[in-house]
């Protein structure tokens, strides 16, 4: 049976994963914590924002990959990816790598792949509405 965006929803999840389970294993997520959410005012619960983040994370690819719920995956991941943008990413520009380094245009290309999902998870709700 033919899987709608199975592509789009495979990719967001391998890249939520990869952004979230190594930091659980190699410390990345408690300095993310301590060494920049708390240094940026939310001390002291940089580590649990951080930890939160990243389960989401995690929970949000499960969602994306059985295509189950996406509304309640998308909706706090695009949280994520905006307030990174205006957080960390918007000073360094655009470009990741090329013209720069560390920009937005990465959260750019995810959000605008999770307001996909967003958008054929809504027609297919409006398919299902029997009257």
């Amino acid at each position: 049976m033919f899987q709608p965006n199975l592509v789009l929803r495979c990719a967001i999840a391998i890249i939520l994963f990869m952004h979230s389970i190594p930091g659980m294993f190699n410390n990345g997520i408690n300095d993310f914590g301590n060494l920049y959410l708390n240094q940026v005012g939310f001390d002291p619960l940089g580590v649990y924002l951080a930890w939160a983040m990243k389960i989401s994370h995690v929970v949000a690819g499960i969602l994306f990959l059985a295509n189950k719920y996406i509304k309640w995956a998308a909706w706090p991941t695009l949280f994520i990816l905006v307030a990174g943008i205006f957080m960390v990413h918007l000073e360094h520009g655009w470009f990741v790598v090329g013209g720069g380094r560390n920009g937005v245009e990465f959260n750019f290309l995810l959000i605008a792949v999770i307001v996909h999902l967003l958008q054929e998870d809504r027609k297919s709700n409006n398919k299902n509405v029997k009257l």
